[in-house]
């Protein structure tokens, strides 16, 4: 009982919370919470601490009064105790300020998730794009190499036919010093 005490309250509260949604509310009506071992409103016009040792109890500063904390709803309701005067778990966070932590950090939580969804939509669909650019360079790279490898065939012709022409080997050539051939 005394680690539970030292947890914040919106994890007490988120506990709480998770432990009713996963036990389904109907099963809470039917079974009802286990019997304290002293009724709640034994501890009423006492304090808040005293009250709340027992995590089925209520306090309620509007009246000092210690009572069962409603099982089947999960907030009590405001003809019981307002939101602002209910305490549970702990004497120094009420019920308004409980709600309003667990919905910050539900919605950091959905925010935080919903950017890690886009961004790794945003990373695959980048990562698809990126054989695209790669196949495109790759393909500017072989036109390069080729164009190289022409660019070097035709140099070397151009030297063979300077070779074959100083030595007459040329057929189209306008040297005198051609080879003959036999008509």
């Amino acid at each position: 009982m005394a680690a539970a005490r030292r947890w914040p309250l919106w994890l007490q509260g988120l506990a709480l919370l998770w432990g009713r949604a996963g036990m389904g509310l109907a099963h809470l009506a039917a079974t009802g919470p286990p019997a304290p071992a002293q009724a709640c409103s034994e501890f009423s016009q006492r304090s808040c601490e005293e009250c709340l040792k027992n995590v089925a109890c209520l306090w309620c500063y509007t009246n000092n009064t210690c009572i069962d904390y409603p099982v089947r709803s999960i907030l009590p309701p405001s003809s019981l105790c307002s939101l602002s005067n209910a305490r549970w778990g702990v004497c120094w966070i009420n019920f308004e300020a409980l709600i309003i932590a667990i919905a910050v950090v539900a919605g950091l939580i959905l925010v935080s998730v919903t950017v890690c969804c886009c961004y790794c939509c945003y990373c695959r669909r980048r990562s698809r794009s990126r054989p695209d650019e790669e196949e495109e360079r790759l393909a500017r790279k072989r036109e390069e190499q080729r164009l190289q490898s022409l660019q070097r065939k035709h140099e070397r012709k151009m030297k063979h036919d300077e070779i074959r022409k100083k030595y007459g080997l040329l057929q189209d050539s306008d040297n005198p010093y051609s080879r003959l051939e036999n008509e």
